[in-house]
């Protein structure tokens, strides 16, 4: 059954004006690549694939920032400017359908990033207060560009510090990550020619090796992991399976990771981390503060407000500030955004472009209203 658009639309293009985000049009079949490259493992798992007469893969639009993203580079436009969008995402194995509604702004080219993260998250507050007028809303935020810098003021070794940040968001996959650095194993058993190329080194052939393997199994690249990924994870592997995680580093990014506090306590309780562990995260808490002050001034419910140091959402385009909102009662967050400032270099832009954005899950809003009495 095909969704409806929700009852209360007028109340969030009302607001779209409000912000002055102009709303866009966003074509429902998308090309899969993008998707597939930087996306993130979960959302990989859920597009639904289909192919054009020419063999170009295609997809059925299972969000919004990446397209919007796309139209933007492709249509030349100029920046900053904000885009609104108010429609249908589909994904596989969903739990309430396959298709549903979104709606979101996303933000490209402003300067100033304290600033327009705050926007951003006020933004998604005052559209979820406006169409939720009864619910109390909590917020939680995370920041990858304090995880990361953690990571490397810690001196980890580059190809852990990748390994860490991609895994950064989800629990699981960040524990198996800090448990194979402390505890590394042996050489996993590969297929001989495998590893002879891991052992040489040789990542191009490798590549090509594996890319044969699929063809000759039927196995289509766009179904998961491409051939270049699956060699580089194989080389990472290799590089860091002798690299041992010390004990007072792994115990000073436990502490990190504990980190829960309100958004007012937060920065003094990073800068006390930051002594105790004996490094320097003074240009990330810089950040970090003057983001705090310009949420503070968007005049946000600040005891409703917490950072989680450990918090990340699984979408590998992320680069720096991440929230989720989300209300007492429903076990899955209303609204989730975050800061992306590599990817529409990475789709093709000519020069880097900041980009900040968030999406609310209207179908779970409309479950909240129709349980109002």
């Amino acid at each position: 059954m095909t969704p409806r658009t929700p009852a209360f639309a007028s109340d969030i293009l009302a607001l779209f004006a409000e912000r002055e985000a102009a709303l866009t049009d966003i074509a429902i079949i998308q090309p899969a690549d993008p998707f597939l490259d930087m996306a993130g493992e979960d959302l990989r798992r859920r597009i639904f694939l289909t192919e054009s007469e020419t063999g170009r893969s295609l997809c059925l639009r299972p969000e919004f920032t990446i397209p919007v993203c796309l139209d933007h580079i492709e249509s030349r436009a100029a920046t900053p400017r904000r885009y609104a969008y108010l429609g249908e995402v589909f994904r596989q194995r969903r739990e309430g359908g396959a298709e549903f509604f979104q709606a979101g702004i996303e933000d490209l080219g402003a300067k100033d990033r304290p600033e327009a993260d705050a926007r951003s998250l006020a933004d998604a507050h005052a559209l979820l207060s406006r169409v939720l007028p009864d619910r109390t809303l909590s917020m939680t935020l995370g920041d990858q560009a304090v995880f990361e810098a953690v990571l490397s003021a810690l001196g980890l070794p580059r190809g852990w510090q990748k390994r860490l940040a991609r895994a950064f968001g989800s629990p699981a996959m960040l524990e198996a990550a800090i448990a194979e650095f402390t505890s590394p194993q042996g050489a996993a058993s590969l297929p001989r020619a495998v590893a002879s190329l891991v052992a040489r080194g040789d990542e191009e052939a490798l590549t090509r090796h594996i890319d044969e393997a699929m063809q000759a199994s039927g196995l289509s690249p766009s179904a998961g992991r491409l051939p270049e990924e699956i060699a580089r994870r194989l080389m990472e592997k290799a590089e860091l399976r002798s690299v041992r995680l010390s004990d007072t580093a792994l115990d000073a990014l436990k502490a990190f990771l504990a980190i829960h506090a309100p958004l007012e306590e937060a920065e003094a309780r990073l800068a006390a981390f930051a002594k105790e562990a004996g490094i320097f995260l003074d240009e990330a808490l810089e950040g970090f503060a003057a983001r705090a002050e310009r949420i503070a001034a968007h005049g946000l419910p600040l005891t409703e407000t917490h950072y989680d140091a450990g918090f990340g959402r699984p979408l590998d385009y992320y680069t720096g500030f991440i929230f989720e909102i989300g209300t007492e009662g429903l076990g899955q967050p209303l609204a989730g955004g975050g800061r992306y400032d590599r990817l529409l270099t990475l789709l093709g832009a000519e020069n880097p472009i900041p980009g900040v954005g968030f999406s609310i899950w209207l179908d779970r809003v409309a479950t909240l209203r129709e349980e109002r009495p």
